[in-house]
């Protein structure tokens, strides 16, 4: 080859290399946002709805809830699996089994009267025959016992405490009156009714009950009345499902996943936790379709027993080989996306907030960019919310698979500032019946819900095309350019050393 037929075929290559076809270039570039915003467009507020309205209808059938365990959750199970099938995906519903607390005691006798005290998951229990103390009961506003100065000016050594709900976690609430020296700690709703099927979230330090509304306030009225607080179980174990459901396109070791707890609460419908989350993502699985055109097969997940400490989740995740986990690219959570007093929170995956849990794996700070990008382009601002361990991303991150997703939050307070940015009421919590008996079809902002499904469309449709920016694995037509130029290199390398030979 002459020096000049040897430059022009090197400068063809580098040409095919540095600008590809019409043909490549269509299905490298536009590919992935045509097919997000194709499918933010088709996942709408009307077809997400249904899907509550549905959720709502099985729980009034089934006692009015749609817990683990309970007829509800299996009927929720069965409807969002029914209609997977149906659109053609690969599914399944593995089961997991678990220890569930079985009640021995949960009682608070105060001053000889007996009140129901229900002892929340991850809390210790009391010893047999409980344990004795003043009643101390911590001065109630917007956020009672979630700050240290809420118990100030009394003595809590060896007390009772009686904290009403709201303003933060319940953990939160019971670490403050530990370090005060309370020796248990009686959580009273701030709704009507019982105070059960709540979480500590974490193990906790002291014995920790919750009890109902109008019990709270009366026993509001007895602070220092001697108090015995006997909250004892035994755990017996049970089974019950998830739902996973699969692309039949897209590679099978890259996959996206993206998950929502399918389970309520004891005391209600769970229409916005996580009713919410869970018909997003059914309505945006059935409009993207079983065979859509990825290159990474997308796996959708419906989580159970969530409220009762995360479990359908991590049984799942510790299910898998090292291998399998491999096969995962990331996880996108969504749990509550449609609170009534709304923020708009994606987890904050590079931990640019500087609260509570600090950064997920590598990768997550790209997916809540991915998300902050959406919004943004959408003229929604953000804010940055802690992978606090309270949802199911949980168990992914701990086995370093990269996570982000939305919230739009659950017994915090929105600020003025916020409700300035978003609209809403100051001072109030995003979802005033979060756990509660009212979180039903009207405990819903479907303003919040619309945008907050378009996203979880938009960027899980994404993904199916590439995660390149997560963990470096490039979409399919990136790979067939670069292995043609390679190839045409080659040949070019080869016809240069024939050439040389002969001469």
């Amino acid at each position: 080859m002459s020096g000049r037929t040897k430059l022009a075929a090197v400068l063809a290559i580098s040409a095919l290399v540095a600008a590809p076809t019409a043909t490549a270039s269509a299905a490298a570039e536009p590919a992935g946002p045509a097919l997000a915003k194709k499918l933010a467009k088709k996942v709408t507020t009307e077809g997400v709805n249904r899907h509550l309205i549905a959720f709502q209808r099985l729980a009034d059938r089934n006692g009015g809830n749609r817990a683990a365990l309970s007829p509800g959750y299996n009927a929720s199970v069965d409807y969002v699996a029914g209609k997977l099938r149906e659109e053609g995906f690969i599914v399944s519903t593995p089961t997991f089994s678990f220890e569930v607390p079985v009640s021995d005691a949960e009682l608070a006798r105060v001053d000889g009267v007996n009140y129901q005290a229900i002892v929340m998951t991850a809390s210790p229990q009391t010893p047999v025959g409980g344990v004795t103390g003043p009643l101390r009961v911590v001065p109630e506003d917007a956020t009672t016992g979630c700050e240290e100065t809420d118990f100030a000016g009394q003595d809590f050594t060896g007390s009772i405490a009686l904290i009403r709900r709201g303003g933060c976690t319940f953990e939160q609430k019971h670490l403050n009156a530990f370090a005060k020296g309370a020796i248990a700690v009686l959580v009273s709703n701030n709704v009507a009714g019982p105070l059960s099927g709540v979480t500590l979230t974490n193990p906790g330090k002291i014995p920790t009950g919750g009890i109902s509304q109008a019990d709270g306030t009366t026993l509001a009225s007895k602070a220092g009345a001697t108090t015995t607080v006997d909250m004892r179980f035994h755990n017996e174990t049970r089974t019950d499902r998830n739902v996973i459901a699969e692309t039949r396109t897209g590679r099978k070791n890259n996959v996206v996943m993206a998950g929502a707890h399918l389970d309520s609460v004891e005391l209600g419908a769970g229409i916005n936790d996580n009713g919410s989350g869970s018909a997003g993502l059914l309505e945006t699985a059935l409009q993207l379709g079983s065979r859509p055109k990825v290159d990474n097969a997308i796996r959708f997940a419906w989580w159970g027993a969530e409220e009762r400490g995360l479990i359908g989740s991590e049984e799942w995740v510790r299910s898998l080989t090292f291998e399998q986990q491999l096969d995962i690219a990331l996880y996108l959570n969504f749990d509550m996306i449609g609170s009534p007093n709304a923020a708009y929170f994606v987890y904050d995956g590079d931990n640019s907030d500087g609260v509570g849990a600090g950064p997920g794996p590598f990768g997550s700070a790209q997916i809540e960019k991915a998300f902050v990008d959406y919004f943004t382009a959408t003229g929604v601002q953000t804010e940055g919310t802690d992978f606090s361990g309270r949802s199911d991303y949980g168990e992914f991150i701990a086995v370093g698979i990269p996570a982000g997703g939305l919230f739009t939050g659950a017994e915090g307070i929105k600020t003025a500032a916020q409700a300035a940015k978003w609209g809403g009421t100051a001072g109030i919590a995003y979802d005033p019946c979060y756990h509660s008996k009212c979180d039903n079809l009207g405990n819903i902002d479907r303003k919040a819900l619309g945008r907050n499904a378009g996203a979880l469309a938009f960027v899980t449709a994404s993904y199916g095309v590439s995660t390149e920016d997560v963990n470096g694995v490039p979409p399919r037509a990136k790979r067939a350019e670069a292995r043609s130029s390679a190839a045409l290199m080659k040949a070019a390398h080869a016809d240069d050393h024939s050439h040389a030979a002969v001469a």
